[in-house]
């Protein structure tokens, strides 16, 4: 198991496009890396003590669901994330299951990842990194745009994205490239919003380590 920070991860991937990437794919994503650190977390995310929103989702095989059969009663950890064409998405869901999981189910607390991608997006992220939790796809961000959390590739940044292969309309089940910033939600059993974090810049997450503090401060 490994015991790397997301942040390790995400920095040594950093250096390694940086060394390896031409400038016209590396500029893009620094400058609209940049542009979202600087705006900071959008105005209006709910703060704890509301309802956690909830939408029409679908499982790794497109069969209908929602946050609240995902739960299936219990206190949850809800990730929002990008998708499987994410590197860093990649690196923030195995860590979480190396790191966070095993605590979560000696609490019985479970742990949901959402994107906006198609199921067999999400049936990738969950098969390629071996994960035990749900991992559910949200069509059109229903979640995540009640949140308040959506945010959109700079045109600069999908022109790098195709030069690497990445369509992410194609890859939301919208057909848009419309995106949730990473965010962790903690919801209790009766379904409200116990603690949210939520990462503009999308090469930092949430840590495991800040997940159970957060976790232990709220009993």
């Amino acid at each position: 198991m490994s015991t790397q920070t997301i942040a390790e991860q995400s920095a040594a991937f950093q250096l390694q496009v940086a060394a390896n990437a031409p400038a016209e794919v590396s500029g893009p994503f620094q400058e609209e890396q940049a542009a979202l650190e600087a705006g900071g977390p959008p105005p209006g995310v709910p703060a704890p003590g509301v309802p956690m929103p909830d939408g029409a989702l679908l499982d790794v095989h497109g069969a209908p669901t929602t946050l609240a059969q995902a739960r299936d009663g219990r206190p949850a950890v809800v990730v929002f994330y990008r998708g499987a064409w994410c590197p860093f998405c990649n690196f923030a869901l195995r860590t979480y299951q190396q790191q966070v999981v095993p605590e979560l189910t000696a609490r019985g607390i479970a742990l949901v990842a959402v994107s906006p991608q198609k199921p067999d997006g999400s049936l990738t992220m969950r098969d390629t990194n071996e994960l035990t939790y749900q991992v559910v796809s949200d069509p059109a961000n229903q979640i995540a745009g009640q949140l308040g959390i959506l945010t959109e590739p700079t045109v600069a940044a999908r022109g790098a994205q195709a030069t690497l292969g990445i369509d992410v309309s194609a890859a939301n089940s919208d057909g848009t490239a419309t995106l949730p910033m990473p965010t962790v939600v903690l919801v209790d059993a009766a379904g409200t919003i116990r603690w949210i974090d939520v990462h503009p810049n999308y090469t930092t997450r949430t840590e495991p380590a800040e997940i159970l503090a957060a976790l232990d401060a709220l009993g």
